[in-house]
């Protein structure tokens, strides 16, 4: 698989400057002699290589796939398909319009009934 060396730059880039780091910051980081390896990288010029990768994925919090513009999913523990809200919108997209209606009144009032549980006692 050939890797889109713009993508994995773009990507690079939006997350050093999610950190609001700089490209000496993030190459100091990385233990790179400067920053031109990380302007390189985010122009596409070379791809970082992937003890780099793994380093860039770590402090960035994010999968490699992530890193590399190939997946779009940040971070792959975060999802789980046994969660919740995942088996809750690949289903709830099955129902018609009006029972779509139903359920979305139905989860509003219980987070109604639960904020209101919530409230400290003698607070209403």
């Amino acid at each position: 698989m050939e890797i889109d060396k713009i993508k994995i730059g773009n990507r690079i880039k939006m997350l050093r400057k999610e950190l609001k780091l700089t490209q000496e910051e993030l190459a100091l980081k990385l233990g790179l002699k400067g920053k031109s390896s990380i302007a390189n990288y985010e122009k596409g010029s070379i791809t970082p290589s992937d003890d780099i990768k793994l380093q860039m994925s770590k402090l960035f919090h994010c999968s490699i796939d992530y890193l590399m513009g190939i997946s779009s999913t940040r971070n792959t523990q975060e999802v789980d398909l046994e969660h919740l809200d995942i088996a809750f919108a690949t289903g709830i997209r099955g129902l018609n319009k009006e029972n779509q209606k139903i359920a979305k009144n139905i989860i509003e009032g219980l987070l109604a009934k639960q904020k209101n549980e919530e409230k400290p006692k003698g607070e209403k």
